[in-house]
């Protein structure tokens, strides 16, 4: 058996998570972007969901949403959230913990400018998280959305924005046989960042 780590260990997170996420976005067969995100609410109740990584760096990982869904209630009411990547054709899973908060309204305007007229519409036509009582209620409110913005920039909602999860600690995982898998954690420091490598 090779006792060597398999996971090279690496000062900076950031670095070791571009790596591998260049490597899954040529690698994974569908949407290597996609990352579960898990939030708690008021009253402790945990949920998770999938949503897009939309940008990475030194500071942290940001994802644009509806503020009023749930997510965004839960992140209201306790800012502490977690992320996981799991890139199955490579073996690998990252996981992510630490603080919500949002990104600059300048952040926000870029990446709206960037989206496609239809996703633009939809912000504004979705009550997102909240009940509907039909399918044509929704089609209904985006036919409206659409007169309303006919031959104009739609803009952004007030209720539409990016979070930023600024991590206090990443876990990179990678699939060993005989479930001996490797696990190289690092964790925040006032410096910098603490590196471990856990049991599988």
């Amino acid at each position: 058996m090779n006792t060597l780590p398999l996971i090279p260990p690496m000062a900076s997170p950031e670095a070791l998570f571009r790596q591998w996420f260049a490597e899954a976005v040529t690698s994974e067969p569908d949407v290597p972007d996609a990352m579960n995100l898990a939030t708690v609410s008021a009253d402790g109740r945990p949920s998770a969901r999938m949503v897009l990584l939309k940008s990475f760096d030194e500071l942290g990982f940001v994802f644009y949403t509806n503020t009023q869904s749930r997510k965004g209630d839960d992140i209201a009411a306790n800012p502490h959230g977690a992320l996981c990547f799991h890139w199955k054709s490579l073996g690998r899973q990252v996981r992510v913990e630490g603080v919500l908060d949002f990104v600059s309204d300048a952040e926000s305007d870029t990446y709206w400018d960037s989206r496609p007229r239809g996703s633009q519409i939809a912000a504004w036509a979705s009550d997102q998280s909240h009940a509907i009582a039909d399918r044509s209620t929704l089609e209904a409110r985006v036919a409206e959305v659409e007169q309303r913005f006919a031959g104009k920039t739609v803009s952004r909602p007030p209720h539409w924005r990016g979070y930023r999860l600024t991590p206090d600690l990443i876990e990179f995982w990678l699939n060993v046989p005989n479930r001996l898998h490797d696990r190289l954690v690092f964790h925040r420091t006032g410096d910098g960042w603490h590196t471990e490598r856990l049991s599988p």
